[in-house]
């Protein structure tokens, strides 16, 4: 896993010093050696995080006549099978690594080599033959890619700070992208936090030739065909599919794999693969919480136990975020809602610390099998729908979430209300998110008026609905709620703000066998019956798992991971922020500076958390959403990238 970064410009040789640059600010996610080539009308350049062919796997990487040269962040996980197929046709290996053989299987296939490849990546390859530049993204969008133009080039790089620091790129924060972030959590590809910075959606390829850049989709998930096979089938179909993808995104490295053991049922599946179907020994990381609200040491302890493996925790107390919440920011590249990612980049640290590159997760299984609140949620809504004068039936939502202290505290008739399936809603085809994405979006009462005049004739819905796929009204409930999941949140958040950007914030690549493209095509065949069995989430994944887990996981229900938020910034018992950045980030002159936010709208916020009176999800939300903002546009627009405020506070 790596960090690439280039250009290509017709109208003259690309400037090598600031692809230099470029590379130098991915120095984090390829601390091992670093490359760059020019090429003609390009220069490509590489952070390398050396996993694979340590020695022989230098990059960027040249074919034989030297016309076509790579740069690749990612991971082949099939790149054996594939080499033998290649060199069945002729190819000659100079190197054991899978970069040469993405590089030779387009040589041989073209744009059209990525269905071959089972794997998480994001690559660049400049053919010299045609004098154009192909990129492509995963399918699922593991790996982040993102251009710009530049005067009459395109310039491309795994992190949008390396973008910036090219000549000509303008740095301005995006506030249609800010609403989108304040809305879904996360910016709708190709938009970004950035005016002007396109991302490459996931499952997507790009060719840019003769100033023109053109995109196309290679990969996307259809539910229209559902599989009518028995439950025992699909059960063991998906077993042995996990396996092999866990198997292969375990021993295709050439350095030590651990993996991360949350204490729930998805991580502890892929961990009981490995210890159960390979010989190596396995080490395990974990975060744990001094607020028992967020602890779950106990369960994984419990998995531990049960699965013999040798294990690493980081305790994470509420300053320990807000300490580290400048840099998690530096490394995100967009508003965040949550402070969840913090914990994450703490735990990548310990990773690292303990001598490791590469780690296992269960990302995406929640996504891919039904494992979500937001799921069952919608389920329940529905279901009140049918009868909408019951008083009974909106009270089983409490029931959903049982870990949120607020909710339980709420009266009945504000859960009917928050709840309730109005009949435009029902005919919604964002039914299944409404409340949770109506929440977030309250949090526009905190714009400023320049914000508000930016947004208008802005809507958020309206665009998210262009994009949807021609036969999403005809797929069931349960899946439309699972494709916006797969699209949206999990590449644009949980892969990125939470996995990628924290992870390689310490150099350490993540693998996700739930994310194996043939895991994730078996599970939108299966039907909805078996993915929730009337509320058990991940039914289909449990039968699958059988063994391979602690019986008390079976029945453990679904606990989302979550963090610390205003108590993580503000110390109420001294009625004080607990970092000076904080103070000075929400001041009114910083506001009034960026000119996002209502000056006296968040000052009343901030007033609330220093004497602990931020207790509502919206309040919670709202305080870190306008921290990550203003921390972002400190940091990356005012300041020009240089590290500032909250760095080694």
């Amino acid at each position: 896993m790596c960090g690439i970064a280039g250009a290509v410009s017709f109208e003259g040789r690309p400037d090598l010093c600031a692809v230099e640059r470029m590379v130098a600010l991915l120095d984090h996610r390829g601390p091992d050696e670093r490359g760059v080539h020019v090429e003609g009308s390009a220069a490509l350049g590489h952070a390398r995080l050396s996993i694979v062919d340590p020695a022989g796997g230098r990059q960027p990487m040249g074919a034989a006549d030297g016309a076509v040269w790579i740069t690749f962040n990612g991971e082949i996980f099939n790149h054996v099978e594939l080499r033998v197929e290649l060199e069945k046709r002729g190819h000659v290996f100079r190197t054991r690594s899978d970069t040469e053989v993405l590089l030779r299987a387009y040589l041989e296939e073209g744009v059209d080599c990525v269905h071959r490849f089972n794997g998480q990546w994001a690559f660049a390859i400049w053919d010299g033959r045609s004098r154009r530049l192909f990129a492509s993204r995963d399918r699922l969008g593991i790996r982040p890619l993102y251009f710009t133009r530049s005067g009459g080039g395109l310039v491309f790089a795994s992190e949008i700070k390396a973008l910036l620091a090219y000549p000509g790129v303008r740095r301005e924060i995006d506030r249609v992208a800010l609403d989108q972030v304040l809305t879904l959590w996360t910016t709708v590809p190709p938009r970004t936090a950035f005016a002007g910075v396109e991302e490459l959606p996931p499952g997507c390829s790009l060719v840019f030739e003769r100033g023109e850049v053109r995109t196309w989709r290679h990969f996307e998930l259809d539910y229209s065909e559902l599989d009518g096979r028995s439950e025992d089938d699909l059960a063991d179909e998906l077993r042995a599919t996990l396996i092999d993808a866990a198997r292969l995104r375990f021993q295709r490295s050439d350095v030590p794999v651990g993996a991360y053991l949350s204490g729930g049922l998805d991580s502890a599946v892929i961990t009981g693969i490995v210890r159960r179907f390979t010989d190596a020994p396995l080490s395990t990381f974990s975060v744990t919480f001094e607020d028992a609200e967020f602890d779950e040491s106990e369960h994984q302890r419990r998995v531990v136990d049960f699965l013999g493996v040798d294990h690493h925790e980081v305790r994470c107390r509420a300053e320990d975020i807000g300490r580290s919440f400048p840099e998690v920011v530096w490394h995100a590249e967009q508003p965040v809602v949550r402070t969840a990612p913090a914990p994450m980049f703490l735990l990548s640290r310990l990773v690292r610390d303990s001598g490791f590159k590469v780690v296992l997760t269960g990302e995406g299984s929640d996504e891919l099998l039904g494992g979500y609140d937001v799921f069952k949620e919608a389920k329940v809504r529905r279901f009140c729908a049918r009868a909408p004068s019951s008083r009974l039936r909106p009270l089983l939502l409490r029931r959903l979430y049982p870990y949120i202290p607020a909710i339980q505290r709420q009266p009945d008739a504000y859960l009917r209300s928050f709840f309730l399936a109005r009949p435009e809603d029902l005919e919604s085809p964002f039914f299944s998110h409404l409340p949770r994405w109506e929440l977030t979006r309250r949090l526009r009462v905190f714009y400023s008026d320049e914000t508000r005049s930016a947004l208008r004739g802005e809507d958020v819905y309206a665009k998210l609905a262009a994009e949807l796929p021609e036969r999403y009204a005809s797929w069931h409930p349960f899946c439309r709620a699972q494709y916006l999941e797969t699209r949206y949140l999990m590449p644009g958040y949980i892969l990125s703000s939470q996995g990628d950007r924290m992870s390689m914030a310490h150099g350490v690549e993540g693998r996700f066998p739930f994310l194996d493209h043939r895991v994730a095509a078996l599970a939108a065949r299966v039907p909805p019956r078996l993915q929730m069995k009337v509320l058990d989430e991940k039914h289909l994944l449990k039968r699958a798992a059988g063994d391979l887990i602690p019986p008390f996981l079976h029945r453990r229900p679904k606990q989302p991971y979550r963090a610390p938020e205003a108590a993580a910034f503000f110390d109420a018992e001294r009625r004080a922020a607990r970092f000076e950045w904080v103070d000075e980030l929400l001041s009114e002159r910083k506001l009034a500076a960026s000119g996002i936010f209502d000056v006296e709208a968040v000052s009343r916020l901030a007033d609330k958390a220093r004497r602990g009176r931020v207790v509502g999800i919206k309040d919670g939300m709202g305080l870190v959403a306008i921290l990550s903002t203003q921390l972002l546009w400190h940091r990356f627009v005012e300041h020009q990238g240089h590290r500032t405020v909250g760095h080694g506070d």
